[in-house]
């Protein structure tokens, strides 16, 4: 029986291909990786760990395994794959995977930014779905013909909806949800919207219906930036 298939079997045989692969080439993080499946996921989520653990055991091979031995009592670190597991087993889409992989390596590997840094971009990511993160990135070049290229790939989600009086009631269901996803991007701090002043006044520009200040253009903030760097997207890794 292969690799792949016998991760699908069930919960034990996960725990020993975790061991077995990992093991051998990062001492002791096969069993550290193994007793967190055992004690923190569900069984009805192990299905969904199968293809992140493959990926995370794939990353991990690849780190010196004097480093990760070092690690293995560090809290810090133990709560950042505690994290991880925890949050690949709700992922329901490959690219959530890789995202989650992608920051719990990185900050592994990564000298810029700490263990604690990349659980708190982890917990970040947790309030994103998976629509959000494609408009981040959308925010990374949102200048008018900016990276067509992607702009075509995702025009499903970025093709603006906009409802006047008298639309339909499923178009302004479409452009609510669309402009929440915007609005939950600033809450967070990931996007910022360049404010529109009086030149007169110097006061900010206010939107009569709204009553929100207008806005000229919205771009990503750095830790947007440090966001999709950390993913995997930022370098083009994912897409």
């Amino acid at each position: 029986m292969t690799k792949s298939k016998s991760l699908q079997v069930n919960k034990t045989d996960l725990i020993a291909s975790i061991a077995k692969s990992t093991v051998g080439v990062v001492p002791f993080a096969g069993t550290l990786l193994s007793e967190l499946v055992g004690t923190i996921i569900p069984n009805q989520r192990i299905d969904r760990l199968t293809k992140y653990v493959q990926e995370l055991d794939n990353r991990l091979s690849k780190i010196q395994s004097e480093k990760i031995n070092n690690l293995i009592s560090n809290e810090e670190f133990v709560d950042l794959i505690e994290e991880g597991f925890v949050q690949a087993s709700r992922a329901i889409s490959d690219e959530r995977r890789s995202y989650i992989v992608s920051i719990v390596t990185n900050g592994i590997t990564n000298e810029l930014i700490s263990l604690n840094e990349s659980k708190y971009l982890l917990k970040i990511l947790e309030e994103l779905n998976d629509i959000e993160i494609i408009w981040l990135r959308f925010y990374l070049d949102s200048i008018k013909g900016g990276d067509e290229e992607y702009r075509e790939k995702h025009k499903n989600i970025l093709t603006p909806v906009i409802s006047y009086l008298g639309s339909d009631k499923e178009t302004i269901n479409k452009a609510s949800i669309q402009k929440s996803y915007k609005e939950h991007l600033e809450r967070l701090q990931l996007i910022k919207s360049k404010i529109n002043f009086d030149v007169k006044t110097g006061l900010p520009v206010f939107d009569k219906s709204t009553g929100k200040p207008i806005t000229s253009y919205t771009m990503i903030t750095n830790l947007g930036e440090l966001l999709l760097e950390q993913i995997g997207i930022l370098n083009d890794e994912i897409k």
